[in-house]
């Protein structure tokens, strides 16, 4: 796998080329507890039925990035919108990405798109925060639970080289006091590029307000509700979410 430096860490990242592939390239923004290998395969058959490029990487603490050297603050997916992704996308001469973001993913799509100044094609968001509710707080320590008294650390293992230290990053700044004010809703107005935001009708760290102040923020803004769907649709309704996804790239390159 190789690895580039942003920020000043070594981030690792994996780059998918489709054979004649000619429009904007796909950049993939995992989740909290994310990382390459968890995406499994979803990038590469989303890449190949929307015949684009692709690139996926894990952020800093996750995966076989650097680990976490001091525990993030509130604006952590601030510094990755603002810093360290313009960096990374400017390594990889990617100059107007499609952005795929999933939960804590796709909250930095949307403030990259409304803060960083930089050409958007698109955005893809699944499961996206805006706003902190109690539902992910509730959510998010019953994680803690389950890490501190079962084998989940033992089932985030294979997907990062130091799973306590992708855990804890994200589980203690969600759960911290000072997070519950975290909001994001002042980038929406300003993302100019289309959007479109999915999210499961069963989803568990998020209620459907987080897709409707999305709808009513950005200008080009479409919303799928999908049933039969708890936090992570490419992972519980994978073909639904590539054929909506592959609707909105066709209509977006147009």
């Amino acid at each position: 796998m190789p690895f580039v430096t942003a920020a000043g860490r070594r981030i690792e990242f994996e780059h998918i080329a489709v054979a004649g592939a000619r429009r904007p390239t796909l950049v993939f923004l995992h989740e909290g507890l994310g990382s390459i290998a968890m995406w499994r395969d979803f990038p590469g058959r989303l890449a190949h039925a929307t015949n684009c490029d692709a690139i996926v990487y894990s952020r800093y603490s996750y995966g076989n990035s650097a680990p976490l050297a001091a525990p993030h603050g509130v604006r952590y997916m601030h510094d990755e919108a603002l810093v360290a992704l313009p960096e990374l996308l400017d390594n990889w001469r990617v100059e107007r990405p499609l952005l795929v973001g999933h939960s804590d993913g796709a909250s930095i799509a949307l403030i990259h798109a409304g803060g960083s100044g930089r050409a958007v094609a698109g955005l893809v968001l699944m499961a996206p925060h805006v706003l902190v509710e109690d539902i992910s707080v509730a959510s998010i320590a019953a994680a803690k639970l389950a890490y501190d008294t079962t084998d989940l650390r033992a089932k985030l293992a294979p997907y990062h080289a130091d799973a306590g230290s992708a855990f804890r990053g994200w589980n203690d700044i969600w759960l911290h006091p000072d997070f519950r004010a975290w909001n994001i809703e002042e980038y929406l107005p300003r993302i100019t590029c289309p959007v479109l935001a999915i999210q499961g009708a069963d989803d568990e760290y998020g209620t459907l307000d987080q897709l409707a102040r999305i709808g009513n923020g950005v200008a080009d803004a479409e919303l799928v509700e999908l049933s039969d769907c708890r936090h992570s649709p490419h992972r519980d309704q994978p073909d639904a979410v590539i054929e909506v996804v592959t609707r909105f790239i066709d209509r977006v390159t147009a």
